[in-house]
């Protein structure tokens, strides 16, 4: 029998998904059996799949060892990488970070271990603020994702609490994003609400902006002001108040107006030469809109963060 004992990072989560990741050798066709037939107890009495654990909870398994005899963590790995990381704040639970363009956000199936995710674990780890060899089911974590080639404001979380309240902020929409971009043309009006309705390809990772509804399609609202213009181009502030995928780059592309530097939705063939070597497009402020309500990360509601303009690689053009 083994016994996990449920720490705060742990606490909060359903018994399942908890001892998916506490315990990765147990297949979950497995894990569900062992919870029916009582070979999974939580506080030694009978427990439910769906049973939300506390701090100070204790999981009994009455399993075989070899379920748990996984390959130990590669702490050397942690260690032996120098953090890049741009920090605009950090607290005891969360960080703002500016990722730059061209950096990904985490691993992805061309594989490649040089992520923003992997440096935030070592940057913990060096701290002293994430053992993995203590946490049984948490990892710091990164809460939202900007696409490798755009830069901008990520968030990432320090402990369980932090990621479960962020998480639910986003999906709230309690916080509001604002990029900068610059677009082939000038938009006729300076400022305006855009609305339609988007369609995902998945196996090509584009989508596709329609004016009327589609099957499949997801509604979207974009909001820009016009900045600057200059040489036929212009500069644009955006705020997403849907956040659907390449969003920004589809909409804008749709009413005649795409990025600089966007080869998937634009020509970005002679914006090559001026330097445009990504999209010209950057998350570049956040801010934590103001709720009412008591908990851990209150003392964010009202405050708003901002990348400093000089690091935002394309305004030299309109300045």
């Amino acid at each position: 029998m083994r016994i996990l004992r449920i720490e705060k990072n742990d606490a909060g989560q359903r018994l399942d998904k908890f001892l998916s990741k506490a315990v990765k050798g147990l297949p979950l066709s497995m894990m569900y059996k062992a919870i029916r037939t009582k070979k999974i107890k939580v506080n030694r009495a009978r427990a439910k799949e769906n049973q939300i654990l506390m701090p100070g909870d204790e999981v009994q398994l009455f399993i075989k060892d070899e379920f748990f005899d996984l390959p130990a963590h590669d702490d050397g790995a942690l260690s032996a990488i120098v953090p890049k990381l741009d920090i605009i704040y950090e607290d005891e639970n969360i960080l703002l970070l500016n990722k730059r363009p061209g950096v990904l956000v985490h691993e992805d199936a061309t594989g490649g271990e040089n992520t923003l995710a992997l440096h935030l674990k070592a940057y913990l780890y060096q701290k002293g603020e994430y053992d993995p060899d203590v946490e049984q089911s948490f990892a710091p974590a990164l809460c939202n994702r900007i696409d490798r080639n755009t830069g901008g404001i990520v968030i990432a979380a320090k402990n369980a609490e932090a990621l479960r309240l962020m998480n639910e902020k986003i999906k709230q929409n309690e916080i509001t994003k604002i990029y900068i971009c610059a677009a082939h043309g000038i938009p006729k009006r300076p400022r305006a609400t855009l609305t339609g309705y988007l369609l995902k390809d998945s196996a090509k990772n584009m989508v596709t902006v329609s004016d009327k509804p589609m099957r499949g399609g997801k509604n979207i609202i974009t909001k820009y002001q016009v900045l600057a213009t200059r040489g036929g181009d212009s500069l644009l502030e955006v705020e997403l108040v849907t956040g659907r995928t390449h969003q920004i780059r589809a909409h804008l592309a749709h009413i005649g107006h795409p990025l600089l530097g966007d080869g998937k939705y634009g020509q970005n063939r002679d914006e090559k030469k001026r330097g445009y070597k990504y999209q010209a497009l950057y998350a570049y402020r956040l801010s934590f809109d103001a709720t009412g309500g008591e908990n851990a990360l209150s003392y964010l509601e009202g405050r708003s963060f901002e990348i400093p303009r000089t690091d935002i690689w394309f305004l030299k053009d309109f300045t």
